[in-house]
């Protein structure tokens, strides 16, 4: 059970894209685990079934609205936490959106300046708040980023998800190594195929057959579950993994390993 084997009593956490999938499993994993979770989402909806999960699950959790692209709303999104939760430890930074299927030439450029806001200059974004209240507080923290097998290995028709993905891994480090002399510890994960809705509407939209797909980018034959990207962003925000600093975990059924 993701959250079981730790202890976040009394800290403060965010999750970004916390309104399902693999966002959903952390935050409840954080409040299962004694954290405030603020889950933070454009989806009202999925987000308040987020905070119910959480709460049944024995924790705290609060929703609000926010469109990780823009700056006054992630500004927001961080002093919210600390007003509620009184400090801000720990954040997993999942938004993403995944909603091309062209190549690059036929690339709309709103489209991938959308993607590219989303996925990539809200991490810029969300560290740069993040970080700030973490310095204030002089505690430390961790941050955990949500890359993608992507940032390694491009798939076809994907040129603005690869680019955004290959940035994510880039700002980690920089923040990584900028501010780890300051207690804050800065990683990322690179989820493979992850059972989400993303992944299933990917599919559907491409017209791609699940088996091929199971089979193709796993090598265990099956779909991760969001609880082992849970896990993971719990490992990377624990004490158990005190020495890790800057590097990217791959989720991903040994997709990278062939």
């Amino acid at each position: 059970m993701s959250g079981a084997r730790y202890d976040f009593g009394g800290r403060g956490v965010i999750v970004t894209g916390g309104s399902g999938g693999m966002g959903r499993a952390t935050a409840v994993a954080f409040a299962r685990a004694g954290a405030g979770v603020l889950v933070a989402d454009v989806d009202e909806a999925g987000g308040q079934e987020t905070v119910r999960l959480a709460q049944a699950a024995g924790g705290r959790a609060e929703f609000l609205h926010t469109d990780v692209s823009d700056p006054a709303q992630v500004e927001a999104m961080v002093e919210r936490t600390v007003a509620q939760f009184g400090r801000l430890d720990h954040a997993v930074n999942m938004a993403a959106i995944e909603n091309e299927e062209t190549a690059l030439v036929d690339c709309e450029v709103e489209r991938f300046d959308r993607i590219i806001a989303v996925n990539l200059r809200s991490i810029f974004l969300c560290m740069k708040y993040e970080i700030g209240a973490m310095l204030r507080d002089s505690r430390g923290g961790t941050i955990v980023n949500i890359g993608s097998t992507n940032s390694f290995r491009p798939q076809l028709h994907q040129p603005a998800y690869t680019a955004s993905k290959f940035g994510v891994l880039g700002i980690t480090k920089q923040a990584a190594v900028e501010y780890a002399p300051f207690g804050i510890r800065i990683n990322a994960i690179a989820p493979g195929p992850i059972d989400t809705p993303m992944l299933r509407n990917s599919m559907a939209r491409r017209g791609r057959n699940v088996e091929d797909v199971r089979t193709r980018l796993s090598l265990l034959g099956r779909f991760g579950e969001p609880s082992e990207i849970a896990n993971a962003a719990m490992w990377l925000s624990s004490e158990e993994s005190t020495f890790t600093v800057g590097d990217t975990i791959a989720v991903d059924g040994g997709y990278l390993a062939r």
